[in-house]
């Protein structure tokens, strides 16, 4: 009997067990690349994604300390705690509507401009340990779900090789990755500011700029994934629009393949809710992803 006790016995845990056993007659090791959007599919994201929680602390100090911010957005919205914003920017960009996105991601890049990727580490990793998630009472670092790490030990074991794929920020996750999830942090792909290396003849810095490199969101996974991997994904796990491309990308015609879509539907022990999804949840019926309902097919959530 295999693992994966943390799900329930049922159509989605049967195909993963039938899938990795497939992989593991036909696919070399080294083929064997597994792919996880992080936000709301190893972690939780709601009420807010976590680094958003991050960022907004650091907008709130800085309107603090100058009065002009609070009059722009997004530093308006986070010294008056409209997460109403923040949330309605995030839901227009999945639907399409990027205008208020770029608004934030302006305010966002600019809120750690010329910090060295040493010290913006040390504020992730510091505020994941000690903060506590608003509604489920337990620290930012402890609201991975256990299906997924359990699922992530799993593919481990049987020859696969995990990467993140996400949303978030790649420096954001990195302090944490190989702790929570077991995947070292040279294998988490995630959106990116511009850096700069800054010599002082003491071994220099890499710092921060107030410019996107890239958002890993949408059809940019499949180029990110690429680029790191250098192979298409035998699997892949998403749960919003952002992430249809990604598990697009993992079809292939010749090999086995596995596309996961996390449904939240357990308003009990995690959250309920269709925003941001609805167009994937859809491409799943289409395509025939295999849809985890979190309600049904998870024994344990935390």
């Amino acid at each position: 009997m295999p693992a994966l006790t943390t799900w329930n016995t049922g159509r989605t845990r049967t195909a993963i067990v039938e899938f990795v056993e497939k992989v593991r007659q036909t696919v070399p090791i080294e083929e064997r690349v597994a792919v996880f959007d992080n936000d709301g599919t190893l972690w939780c994201e709601k009420p807010m994604p976590i680094q958003l929680d991050f960022l907004l602390r650091r907008l709130t100090a800085m309107a603090t300390d100058d009065p002009t911010l609070r009059r722009r957005q997004p530093w308006k919205a986070a010294f008056e705690r409209d997460h109403a914003w923040f949330g309605g920017a995030l839901d227009r960009h999945y639907a399409g509507d990027d205008t208020d996105v770029r608004t934030l991601a302006g305010g966002l890049l600019a809120a750690y401009e010329d910090m060295s990727v040493e010290d913006f580490e040390t504020r992730a990793d510091e505020f994941l340990r000690t903060v506590t998630h608003p509604t489920l009472g337990r620290r930012y670092l402890h609201c991975a779900y256990a299906p997924m790490v359990e699922l992530l030990g799993y593919l481990r074991e049987n020859g696969f090789t995990n990467y993140i794929a996400s949303g978030g920020g790649r420096d954001f996750m990195r302090p944490i990755s190989e702790e929570i999830y077991g995947i070292p942090r040279e294998r988490v792909i995630g959106s990116a500011s511009a850096l700069e290396y800054v010599g002082d003849g003491d071994g220099g810095t890499v710092r921060h700029l107030a410019k996107a490199d890239y958002l890993d969101d949408g059809a940019e996974k499949p180029v990110r994934i690429w680029s790191r991997t250098g192979r298409r994904p035998v699997l892949a796990a998403g749960n919003s629009n952002g992430d249809m491309a990604m598990l697009d990308f993992t079809q292939q015609r010749d090999r086995p393949h596995l596309r996961l879509l996390v449904g939240h539907d357990d308003a009990d022990r995690e959250f309920s809710y269709t925003s941001g999804a609805e167009e994937a949840l859809a491409k799943a019926h289409q395509s025939g992803w295999t849809t985890v309902s979190m309600s049904t097919d998870w024994a344990q959530v935390f």
